[in-house]
């Protein structure tokens, strides 16, 4: 079974999807705890929510396996990204502080290692190529790093997260004016009754860390968004397609304006 599926850019912009995988290799499912067997914290229908994707031309990396292999977002050597409670390279707990593994199953060194040789590189991998590709071709590069979230997770924040969550790494994995106008995207989108921050609590994983290099070219944004705004959060996470049509014009708007701005750059 391949690690991702993949779409090459025809503009200067790829997508990436890291958390939107369930599968599990053989004997993986039987160790993890009850809880942890049903993905809980999978970024659920987003390719259905982007729907509108393929016709601007963007490209599209995105997981074909599960977090709970390993975690996409992450550093290969596990560095903390933030200060606070978070999950690692390889969850040992769910969003809610659940164990995810039976007692005594949980992976050791080399098996986190070997998941990273395994899965987590090709993606990055795969990323780097494409990125160089764009910005060969293109002059600039640009990545969309986009997940989803339950709006409530008090072990990760207090009280309900906002909508749209932007994460530029404090402004450093993009440049400034592109930044400017994502930051009023979200903000327009208040228009419609959803709420925004940059730069809060989701600040950007290391996906946009590592790939936002804007001295070099190459700009990346993430973007946190709450499942309630397409979804319903409790199992078995029923797309919304009532909700997904009020959010969807605002993505698109958002997608619309990386390509504008790479493409006036470039």
């Amino acid at each position: 079974m391949s690690v991702f599926d993949f779409r090459p850019a025809r503009r200067p912009l790829l997508v990436s999807l890291p958390h939107v995988g369930t599968g599990l290799p053989p004997g993986l499912a039987d160790r993890l705890s009850a809880p942890a067997q049903a993905l809980p914290d999978t970024d659920w229908h987003l390719p259905r929510l982007y729907d509108f994707l393929e016709e601007l031309g963007v490209g599209v990396i995105q997981a074909r396996f599960s977090r709970f292999v390993v975690d996409l977002n992450r550093a290969s050597d596990d560095a903390p990204l933030y200060a606070g409670p978070t999950t690692g390279l390889c969850p040992s707990t769910l969003f809610d502080g659940t164990p995810a593994y039976r007692p005594g199953a949980e992976p050791d060194a080399a098996e986190v290692a070997e998941r990273v040789a395994r899965w987590w590189a090709p993606y990055h991998e795969a990323i780097a190529a494409e990125m160089a590709r764009l910005h060969a071709t293109f002059g600039r590069a640009v990545l969309f790093d986009a997940h989803s979230i339950r709006s409530v997770v008090p072990r990760l924040f207090d009280g309900r997260l906002p909508d749209l969550n932007l994460g530029t790494n404090q402004g450093r994995s993009l440049d400034a004016d592109l930044g400017a106008r994502l930051a009023e995207v979200c903000a327009d989108a208040g228009a419609d009754g959803f709420t925004h921050v940059r730069d809060g609590r989701f600040k950007g994983g290391h996906i946009t860390r590592h790939f936002g290099r804007p001295a070099e070219g190459w700009h990346a944004v993430q973007l946190e968004l709450v499942q309630a705004t397409y979804m319903v959060e409790d199992p078995p996470h029923a797309f919304d397609e009532a909700r997904a049509a009020r959010i969807r014009p605002h993505l698109r708007r958002f997608v619309e304006t990386l390509l504008a701005w790479a493409e006036d750059r470039a």
